[in-house]
């Protein structure tokens, strides 16, 4: 009988930075992304870093793009030869790029082109952006590091992918409104009043959930509905950018509240940065049953 040889795959767009991946042994496909006219991927052509300097920068909005059915299959084929029985390959939310219906597109031609291959291929719609699904595919990798099985794994990434939602809040609405995702008479309205929206994303819609008035308010706000909304003991995620402080601030105010710390201060990239800027703080929780 074969032996099992497994392999986990995702995309940069889960913000597994590209030394952390290789680490863990998890197979990273770079997102393409384009700024002023030139087709790049994060991680490989620039770093987080550098990219919230581009988009401060940039004199045209840089747009991303998904993966190409082309690019996922060349990367089954890859997986394969190097002998792998099964790979787990966790995606972008479908509901916000196409990648996971090209994943799944490619898996059939892969198994109609090479009938006679051992390698199985396991997808999971991670649903969400950033740490939403890449703390999950970390955690993964652990998981296989200790034997787990790939039912055991795939059972726990959809798990999570299920619960988990990303809150976060635009320090200015700059970003906001140069993405399109709201007209620059509310932006300006907004910034006027010295609101800040309050933003959440789960199963890859977002929505405004409340306005805060005042920087001072927006980490007790956060607070709230962190004990509100995550499940008892959980683990969560703080998110930053190019301002670690507030970022800080928000785990040391979460410490306290939960009485335990976060998992991480994971550092968002280009998909998120594109909507909210590279000023935000934010952070990612497993979510209740029937949390709205």
């Amino acid at each position: 009988m074969l032996k099992q040889k497994i392999k986990l795959m995702t995309d940069s767009v889960s913000d597994i930075s590209k030394d952390r991946a290789e680490a863990l042994g998890i197979h990273m496909l770079y997102m393409p992304i384009t700024i002023e006219g030139k087709a790049l991927r994060e991680e490989l052509d620039f770093t987080k870093e550098e990219f919230y300097e581009m988009i401060d920068r940039a004199q045209e909005y840089p747009s991303t793009a998904q993966l190409t059915p082309f690019e996922i299959l060349e990367a089954y084929e890859q997986i394969a030869a190097e002998g792998y029985t099964d790979l787990i390959y966790m995606t972008i939310g479908s509901g916000g790029s196409g990648t996971y219906n090209n994943a799944y597109q490619m898996r059939e031609q892969y198994y109609a082109e090479h009938p006679q291959s051992q390698l199985k291929i396991h997808l999971v719609d991670g649903r969400n952006y950033t740490a939403t699904y890449g703390y999950a595919v970390v955690e993964a990798a652990k998981m296989l590091a200790r034997g787990a099985s790939v039912p055991e794994i795939v059972d726990y990434l959809e798990d999570w992918a299920r619960h988990a939602g990303l809150y976060f809040v635009p320090m200015t609405l700059k970003y906001v409104k140069r993405s399109g995702r709201v007209s620059a008479a509310a932006a300006f309205a907004g910034e006027l009043l010295g609101l800040k929206p309050f933003c959440r994303i789960c199963n890859c819609e977002s929505s405004v959930i409340q306005k805060i008035r005042g920087e001072q308010n927006i980490i007790p706000r956060m607070v709230e509905i962190v004990q509100a909304d995550i499940q008892p003991h959980s683990p969560y995620i703080v998110l930053q950018a190019a301002d670690a402080k507030m970022a800080q601030d928000l785990g040391a105010a979460l410490t306290k509240a939960l009485g335990y710390p976060p998992e991480g201060y994971w550092n968002y990239g280009a998909a998120i940065c594109c909507n909210a800027g590279p000023h935000a703080v934010g952070f990612v929780i497993k979510r209740k049953e029937g949390t709205i």
